[in-house]
């Protein structure tokens, strides 16, 4: 997997409108998203579920190093107002 300190990974289909939602919300944060779309980069989705937690479904997204899980997850995340301590705390740049 690339999830990596400093960045916002993304795993994603291109017709999954749970996606859409949660690259919408990190774009308004700021956040420029690495996106894995897994239908045009074929991964080892046993892989995938293994560092997701057994989750199988996308989006899966990564704040730098910690697993945040699907969109969702992402939107509770930010309206518990944890969302931008993570992607400060994580190094991720905002513009």
């Amino acid at each position: 997997m690339s999830e990596e300190y400093g960045k916002v990974t993304m795993y994603v289909t291109t017709w999954c409108p749970y996606c859409v939602r949660a690259k919408a919300l990190l774009k308004r944060k700021g956040v420029v998203v690495d996106e894995i779309n897994i239908e045009e980069q074929p991964i080892d989705r046993a892989e995938l579920a293994r560092k997701a937690g057994g989750q199988r479904t996308v989006p899966q997204i990564w704040v730098g190093t910690e697993h945040v899980g699907g969109c969702d997850d992402l939107q509770a995340l930010d309206r518990r107002g944890a969302l931008d301590p993570l992607l400060e705390t994580q190094g991720i740049a905002r513009g």
